[in-house]
């Protein structure tokens, strides 16, 4: 099973080289074309990601994620958060790095198999990088008004926060 795994990637590019081939597509120019667009693509998206990545770092260095954090833990524990959580909830929809980082210190701090850990967990693998990916798929294709986006991403994320803590109640408790 190792084995095929290992073969897929070049199996895969193997066929679309081989079915561009066939419809007798410019290959070589199609993709010049591509990489100029992925780069022009890569170059609009830049700043944002400058931002996002100052904002994620200025939060860390201030403290001001643990304060926030500390200012949510009542109404964490009202929704059956562990308070050890609240800056994983508050950093992942901005940063995915920052996000496994903090992740690593809660698993650190209270072990995988706590509960804290497995809310951790589970909040991380069912969440997005909400600000991060509305930076780059809008600024890829140059939407600046994001509309509904946001609200609706942050109303998900939060769905997930609960159900997460919901979740590991109901399965390990």
């Amino acid at each position: 099973m190792d084995k095929l795994g290992a073969y897929a990637v070049p199996v895969s590019v193997f066929l679309i080289i081989m079915f561009g081939l066939m419809r007798g597509v410019p290959l070589f120019d199609t993709f010049i074309i591509g990489a100029k667009e992925g780069f022009s693509s890569a170059i609009s998206i830049l700043p944002s990601l400058v931002g996002l990545m100052m904002a994620v770092a200025m939060l860390n260095a201030s403290g001001a994620l643990d304060i926030l954090s500390s200012l949510l833990s009542p109404v964490a524990a009202f929704l059956g958060l562990p308070q050890q959580v609240m800056p994983l909830a508050l950093i992942k929809p901005v940063s995915g790095s920052g996000a496994t980082a903090i992740l690593t210190q809660i698993f650190e701090n209270n072990g995988t198999e706590s509960f804290a850990g497995r809310v951790a967990a589970v909040m991380s693998g069912s969440t997005e990088t909400t600000f991060y990916a509305i930076a780059v798929y809008y600024g890829s294709v140059g939407i600046k008004k994001t509309r509904h986006t946001v609200p609706a991403a942050l109303t998900a994320d939060l769905t997930a926060f609960i159900v997460s803590a919901l979740a590991i109640h109901l399965f390990f408790k």
